[in-house]
């Protein structure tokens, strides 16, 4: 791989995930000069959209054990419950492109923070079903808005996108750290009250939905027709290994998301320990995120660096799973690294394995439909394992598995080769 094309990589990668209007033509429209304060107030709402599209899923994670207790939750029906907004992550995440060339990405947004406000709150109304219906409408709004942030920052905050990218990547993580430190005291705070501790994460999002409206109003974005159509990127091999990589180092990212807690409190540690062990761990998430990139893009490929990287997540879990108590605090941090190294690394592998925007784009909505829905096996076994056997200590067995499922197909997406495909432009 030339220097250049490392050097864009490192730029694009920076960006975490594809544009979602790249294929729309003509090109999308400057932005508007806007002032000092202007721009705070965008980038800040970016940045405060971010930090709630997280909470839904380690909220309900570090509350599991008391689910399943007040609602009467079934051991398959909390696996479902753990599974069923990473399903969503894959099965929606197609919508958001569509979406933003049609209505434009600040009015898609603005549904993206209604619906996840709706979903967030049914969950506290201490129904199985509205909690299931409610977790859908959620995960549904988070798979849009996970598309649709970055193409935000790149078009909007172009001069400044390493930074941009780099705050939602942090306030990403600062969600899902702080609902899985907070909910529990919450809820303590609330008199015991699951649903109230539950429902409360649909406040923040509101507010910042209303904070979002002016954008919205003063957008006036246009839909486009047209763009530009990939075609052999299902056929081609290399594509699937980085879409298996994705997919299953997501895999054991959602396990930790939604089974972390639980597996510590099993241990022996109380609620508030363990979440705040759980949130620890995902702040050192962010980290990894904004190191592992600009590391991976200055060798001559990536292959060591992925399979290391799962190495770490595995052991660390391991460690989690079966080590002294005592030395907890360590292996969450290397779980952390190795963790948010890994989602990195593997949108990394959808920027440099790609020739050019157009096939990024392709390649990260394929990487994202099926890795996601690939995903969501792995929190659904985890359930099941403690389901059949009474714990959680046969984990270690799916964990393996999946940490050398991602090793391999990592180290095949780590080569320094390009998705063989052909980029043809449509007319309007």
């Amino acid at each position: 791989m030339t220097m250049p094309i490392q050097n864009a990589a490192l730029d694009a990668v920076e960006e975490t995930m594809i544009d979602a209007e790249i294929d729309s033509v003509p090109a999308p429209l400057p932005p508007q000069k806007l002032s000092t304060t202007a721009r705070f107030l965008l980038g800040a709402s970016l940045v405060l959209i971010a930090f709630n599209l997280r909470p839904v899923f380690s909220s309900a994670s570090a509350l599991l054990p008391e689910i399943r207790t007040e609602l009467g939750l079934s051991p398959l029906g909390a696996s479902l419950l753990t599974t069923l907004p990473v399903v969503c992550l894959g099965a929606f995440s197609p919508l958001a492109p569509r979406l933003a060339q049609r209505i434009g990405s600040e009015r898609t947004l603005l549904g993206v923070l209604l619906l996840l406000t709706i979903g967030t709150a049914l969950r506290g109304l201490s129904s199985i079903p509205l909690l299931f219906l409610g977790t859908a409408l959620a995960g549904a709004a988070i798979a849009v808005g996970n598309v649709l942030l970055p193409g935000l920052v790149k078009r909007d905050f172009a001069a400044n996108a390493a930074l941009m990218t780099g705050l939602y990547t942090m306030a990403l993580c600062a969600g899902a750290a702080s609902a899985a430190g907070l909910t529990l005291p919450i809820k303590h705070a609330l008199g015991g009250s699951l649903e109230g501790a539950l429902a409360i994460w649909a406040l923040p999002v509101l507010v910042i939905g209303l904070i979002w409206l002016p954008q919205v109003i003063a957008s006036g974005r246009q839909a486009r027709r047209g763009g530009f159509r990939v075609e052999g990127l299902w056929r081609d091999k290399l594509a699937w290994q980085v879409t298996l990589f994705m997919g299953l180092q997501s895999a054991i990212a959602y396990c930790v998301f939604g089974w972390l807690v639980p597996i510590l409190r099993e241990r022996g540690l109380d609620g508030v320990t363990a979440g705040g062990i759980v949130s620890a761990s995902v702040m050192v998430q962010a980290a990894a995120c904004l190191v592992v990139p600009h590391i991976a893009v200055r060798g001559k490929d990536q292959r060591l660096i992925n399979v290391t990287l799962c190495a770490f997540a595995v052991v660390a879990l391991l460690g989690l799973l079966f080590a002294p108590l005592s030395t907890v605090w360590v292996w969450a941090v290397l779980q952390g690294i190795g963790q948010g190294g890994l989602i990195a690394a593997a949108m990394t592998a959808i920027v440099l394995r790609s020739r050019d925007p157009h096939v990024a784009a392709h390649l990260s909505g394929m990487a994202q439909c099926v890795g996601y829905l690939l995903a969501a096996i792995g929190p659904f076994i985890v359930g099941l394992i403690r389901g059949w056997t009474g714990s959680f200590a046969w984990c270690a067995v799916l964990f393996v598995a999946l940490g050398l499922g991602a090793a391999f197909n990592g180290w095949q997406a780590g080569r320094a080769l390009h998705v063989n495909t052909r980029t043809i432009e449509m007319g309007e």
